[in-house]
């Protein structure tokens, strides 16, 4: 019984460590290569010191060939003609070079297995790219097929709720009385969306605002005026959609910045493609911003406005 636990215990830890190993394997390889291309010129170096022996050795093989056929007799007072002379430099020339080659062989060996782990790396790092890229458009065709069957049985407003969990809650507002110019304070209704619950692409413009790591960024695009940051959005908005028919493509986190938003690591890939014939999505960028009726954060000052962005999905697999 021991046994066969020991040996359940072994097979356990034997595949978690070939798990891990098979997981990390683009690091391993990379780092491996690296290692293995530093070794590889240590090694050529160490090798470049002895070249001096070889050639030294072959200067004075080939003097000496040379002496003899200028003679016409060796060392040994043997007959040394023309034909013994090729045969002799074919000879040193071979040996020669089978000297380098066993010189430098280990080196360029190396070199070349740190070169192959390297490209292993890459081509493992690829076809996982691809496979996350193929998972990605599956989920996103799936959810915007559901967006559009949610469309045509309820309406644009009812799948903008769901999307973003919006619903109406009164808020108190400062009006001022035009008859009398007083101020006063009155109950309003406002579409409202918990940050919690809205897209992943979404974003609340508002004063802060926070990156992937957590850190606080302020947004100097931002004013207190929330009739200014409406004309700021709808003319970037508008920017947005004159670099697309002029690029072709944009990136979310090119909008992204000129929003004052911090980049996203989706922001690389995921943007809007613009094909003229053959539209690949809505053809146009829509920060969703429904100037009318816009969607207010459901925090306390109720200040920050909803963008949900129109993105096409993975352009990279779209150009």
């Amino acid at each position: 019984m021991k046994k066969t636990e020991i040996m359940k215990k072994v097979s356990t830890t034997f595949g978690k460590v070939g798990f891990q190993m098979k997981k990390h394997s683009p690091e391993i390889l990379i780092v491996a290569g690296v290692i293995g291309t530093v070794a590889s010129a240590v090694m050529a170096c160490k090798a470049t010191t002895k070249v001096g022996e070889i050639v030294e050795k072959t200067k004075d093989d080939l003097d000496e060939i040379h002496k003899a056929a200028e003679a016409g007799v060796t060392n040994a007072g043997e007959t040394y003609n023309e034909d013994d002379s090729k045969k002799d430099l074919a000879i040193v020339y071979a040996r020669t070079g089978f000297e380098f080659v066993k010189l430098y062989a280990p080196s360029v060996i190396m070199g070349t297995l740190s070169l192959t782990s390297i490209i292993a790396s890459d081509n493992i790092l690829r076809k996982r790219n691809a496979a996350l890229a193929a998972a990605y458009a599956t989920v996103d065709k799936g959810f915007k097929d559901y967006r559009g069957r949610v469309i045509e049985r309820f309406g644009e407003g009812v799948d903008r709720e769901l999307k973003n969990g919006v619903k109406a809650k009164k808020v108190d507002a400062i009006e001022t009385d035009p008859e009398t110019g007083k101020e006063k304070k009155v109950k309003k209704q406002k579409l409202v969306a918990n940050p919690s619950d809205i897209s992943g692409y979404a974003r609340f413009f508002e004063q802060y605002t926070t990156d992937e790591d957590g850190t606080t960024i302020l947004n100097r695009n931002w004013e207190s005026n929330n009739d200014y940051n409406l004309m700021f959005l709808k003319a970037q908005e508008k920017f947005a959609n004159d670099l697309l028919i002029a690029k072709k493509r944009v990136f979310l986190n090119e909008v992204y910045e000129a929003l004052g938003f911090p980049r996203t690591k989706a922001g690389q890939i995921v943007g809007w493609v613009y094909d003229e014939e053959n539209p690949i999505g809505d053809n146009y960028i829509d920060f969703g911003l429904h100037e009318d009726n816009p969607v207010y954060s459901d925090t306390e000052d109720n200040s920050a406005i909803l963008l949900d962005f129109n993105v096409d999905g993975n352009i990279w697999d779209l150009m």
